[in-house]
């Protein structure tokens, strides 16, 4: 029973007691998925949205869909850490793991949950950026569609200055630029080394970018032959059973589009990958 798209066609009925009905689920595990955003009710061209009360009536004439995936139901994930509130938009970092968007089998992993579900005095949450799943660091979030335009666009104007700490395998240069097309677009990275370990082979380096393509910062360095430790995407020597991918979002500096002022967030060294 991956999915199912039923049609409303008696109103009387709670969605919980509908959808126990139709999957033979106990309505305890009913109330499970619905909590964890994988119960949407559409009508007609309004769109999809998660339906999350199990004793939600709904309308005839709509429609209800559930998508049930007990694997991906029982995921669980490292807390995100608050950094700094600004009020009306916050910053954050993600572990590992945590998404950065949800799908439709359920969104209980993903930052923008978390911080409405734990962050206080609660507040709606949107993405303002994005990291891949299997990388860490800092995240903007926004607590109002207004705040969420004006940082999305400081992002897509590059008016956020970002970097990243990478750990990767063998002896980095001093200094790296690294241009290629990315998905057909041209990308452009800069890699500063940090410090080298003599015994096990691998660098810390700082990293900036000009462009932001999908996997950038993982396609450049392992073209350039220093894949990132634990890149299972891109280094093919990487087995599954070893580290996580070491790469964080570091730093994030703007000038802030409510107040005017500076900001600028750097993470902990606690939170970097260690070199030896």
């Amino acid at each position: 029973m991956p999915e199912f798209h039923h049609p409303i066609t008696d109103p009387t009925i709670p969605a919980a007691q509908l959808l126990k009905e139709l999957s033979g689920l106990s309505k305890q595990q009913i109330k499970h998925a619905m909590k964890k955003g994988a119960v949407w009710v559409s009508e007609g061209d309004s769109g999809h949205k998660r339906l999350r009360r199990a004793d939600k009536t709904l309308k005839q004439g709509q429609e209800l869909h559930f998508y049930y995936d007990a694997g991906v139901l029982d995921l669980q994930v490292d807390d995100a850490v608050l950094i700094a509130d600004e009020g009306d938009y916050s910053v954050w970092y993600k572990p590992y793991g945590m998404l950065s968007q949800g799908s439709k089998w359920g969104d209980h992993c993903t930052i923008n949950r978390w911080v409405e579900q734990n962050h206080l005095p609660q507040r709606p949450a949107f993405i303002v950026n994005r990291l891949d799943r299997a990388a860490q660091g800092l995240m903007l979030i926004a607590h109002t569609k207004s705040t969420a335009a004006n940082l999305s666009g400081l992002f897509a104007s590059r008016e956020i200055a970002k970097s990243y700490t990478a750990l990767v395998s063998g002896r980095f240069p001093t200094d790296l630029k690294l241009e290629s097309l990315v998905d057909g677009k041209t990308a452009l990275s800069r890699a500063v080394l940090l410090t080298f370990n003599e015994i096990t082979n691998k660098s810390l380096v700082s990293v900036e970018i000009e462009t932001g393509r999908k996997h950038q910062i993982r396609k450049h360095l392992s073209g350039a032959g220093f894949p990132i430790v634990g890149d299972r995407l891109y280094d093919p020597k990487v087995s599954a059973c070893e580290q996580n991918l070491c790469l964080v979002s570091t730093t994030l500096a703007f000038n802030c589009p409510i107040s005017g002022n500076h900001k600028s967030y750097r993470l902990s060294d606690d939170y970097l990958p260690k070199v030896g």
